[in-house]
């Protein structure tokens, strides 16, 4: 869990400088928030307090029409990320959940000014439900829209592709690739597993619940075939390290034998996605094909929850979707079904008919 004291101040300097800023950000440390989840919070309002700063803007006492005026200026901006970002759904560079986000944070920011007397009133809607006007009033509103989009989930040949790609791996890797299938595990969760967390006599994997999004723990399991990747893994893991202690290591010659980091993680499947020539796939998209194979499986959605650690099972549902070509397979069955009931009633009909010849 991250202390006030290591808030690395220099990522934040309009935060640092501002003492009721500086003493939000440090509040939202002592709730126990995850460090990734502090940093995006502070990277949102620190983007916010220095647009105040460039448009002479006092931030603690900001209008409705000057939060969406700079809601505006989120809008028109470019993607950070140039030709490598891989969707754009606000038009023109930042996505719609980045938007979301950076909104979420400047409205805590501003729920924090409230609690401490410092203003009356928070300036960013929350888009809320009114009996009899739903979602029609101005100051229940949200300042944008909320576009939920399906997560992309790769075709049976795309995933061969991507597996085919991965063959030529170190054994960390392809371990780390199965067990995050067969799991159904969120990069963190991943990253985060200990030695100690695996029962290989039944094949499970225990999640922690300071490693999870929901802090709730759950046990998972794994199939056979991982076991037998993580087998010859901890064979080798045991020429880095002898103690137990984080799982997966880092083997490069600065951090050999530290544990591997998000960032390291997600630069290796990203090489494998190029490799494939797959740039939708992420280290997500494995959680997303876990979950949805579980479903096309057969699960109840209750169950895939639970094996997901969603607090909500409309969460899961999110996750949980056919993908075209399995609806057109449904609609055809269903089809034919409906197609083969008309043709009997008809035949029973036109056969017992009592009409001349």
């Amino acid at each position: 869990m991250l202390d006030p004291a290591e808030i690395r101040w220099e990522r934040y300097p309009f935060i640092a400088q501002d003492f009721v800023a500086r003493r939000w950000l440090e509040t939202q440390v002592l709730l126990g928030l995850a460090p990734n989840t502090v940093d995006a919070y502070g990277r949102a309002v620190e983007d916010f307090l220095a647009y105040c700063g460039q448009n002479g803007i006092q931030a603690p006492q900001a209008s409705r029409d000057e939060i969406a005026r700079y809601v505006g200026d989120l809008r028109r901006r470019p993607s950070t990320r140039g030709q490598n970002v891989l969707r754009l759904d606000s038009g023109v560079g930042l996505s719609n959940a980045t938007l979301q986000q950076r909104l979420t944070a400047v409205r805590l920011f501003f729920d924090y000014l409230i609690e401490e007397g410092l203003r009356e009133t928070n300036p960013v809607g929350r888009g809320r439900y009114t009996p009899g006007k739903a979602f029609g009033g101005r100051a229940d509103r949200g300042l944008l829209p909320r576009f939920k989009k399906l997560p992309w989930i790769p075709s049976d040949e795309q995933w061969l592709a991507f597996l085919q790609a991965a063959k030529q791996e170190p054994i960390r890797n392809r371990c780390m690739i199965g067990l995050a299938y067969d799991a159904g595990l969120r990069r963190e969760e991943l990253c985060s597993l200990r030695s100690d967390d695996i029962d290989p006599a039944h094949r499970t994997l225990r999640i922690r619940a300071e490693t999870t999004k929901g802090k709730r723990e759950r046990v998972v399991p794994y199939s056979a075939s991982s076991g037998e990747l993580l087998k010859a893994y901890l064979a080798h893991r045991h020429d880095l390290a002898q103690s137990r202690g984080p799982l997966f290591l880092s083997e490069s010659r600065r951090n050999k034998a530290s544990p591997i980091t998000l960032w390291t993680w997600s630069k290796v499947v990203r090489a494998i996605a190029d490799r494939a020539d797959l740039p939708q796939f992420s280290t997500h998209t494995l959680r997303h094909l876990c979950l949805t194979d579980l479903a096309r499986a057969g699960w109840d959605l209750h169950e895939i929850a639970a094996f997901a650690g969603h607090r909500n099972p409309e969460t899961t549902q999110q996750y949980i979707h056919l993908s075209g070509r399995d609806l057109a397979r449904k609609l055809a069955q269903g089809m034919a079904q409906i197609h083969a009931r008309r043709a009997e009633s008809l035949r029973e009909a036109l056969l017992k008919s009592e009409a001349p010849v």
